[in-house]
């Protein structure tokens, strides 16, 4: 794996060869990120793709020197592109995600930044989100998940902060209840 500086900068002076290895070293963290927005595979391959195109574009803009992890500050910029692309998307389309399952060829693009209980866990939590009307699982996402602000959630979103709020408000009690009824069907079980 290529120093992560290294591919930026051959990234910045267009160099195919690091666009290649930075897309490919990150597709399954960008992908898992628009998941959870748009929650239809297919929509979420193109944010994915649409998402790299404005990486590629704005990568003379990110800024890492002397930042003691410069990896993790590219993931965060990339993150903040990709759930644009994801919203963006979602209000050209005038899109309502799909509620369904999440297909486990979803989990197998491989994310090396989570450890295997930290995965497990992940994908539960998802499984759960999804279950949540698109209003409530977008500001979950936005908050509890990807770490915004209720203000920075209301400019994205063209909504106030109190509907942010209360949003998130509304998906925590109705995930809540979700993950009650889920134990009690697993005591059932057992």
């Amino acid at each position: 794996m290529e120093n992560i500086i290294q591919l930026i900068e051959g990234c910045k002076k267009q160099l195919a060869k690091s666009q290649k290895i930075l897309y490919e070293q990150f597709y399954g963290y960008t992908l898992k990120i628009a998941f959870r927005y748009v929650h239809r595979y297919d929509v979420a391959i193109n944010v994915t793709n649409d998402g790299f195109v404005k990486i590629f574009r704005n990568i003379e803009k990110f800024r890492c020197e002397e930042h003691e992890f410069p990896e993790r500050l590219f993931m965060a910029w990339m993150k903040r592109i990709i759930i644009n692309t994801s919203i963006d998307e979602m209000r050209k389309n005038n899109v309502t995600p799909e509620i369904g399952g999440i297909p486990e060829y979803v989990w197998e693009e491989r994310d090396h930044s989570q450890k295997a209980d930290q995965f497990l866990l992940y994908k539960e939590m998802i499984s759960y989100v999804k279950d949540l009307p698109p209003k409530y699982r977008i500001v979950f996402n936005m908050f509890v998940i990807d770490g915004f602000s209720h203000f920075e959630i209301a400019n994205t979103l063209g909504i106030s902060v109190g509907t942010s709020k209360s949003n998130l408000f509304r998906a925590r009690d109705i995930l809540q209840k979700i993950i009650k009824e889920k134990e009690k069907a697993r005591s059932w079980i057992l």
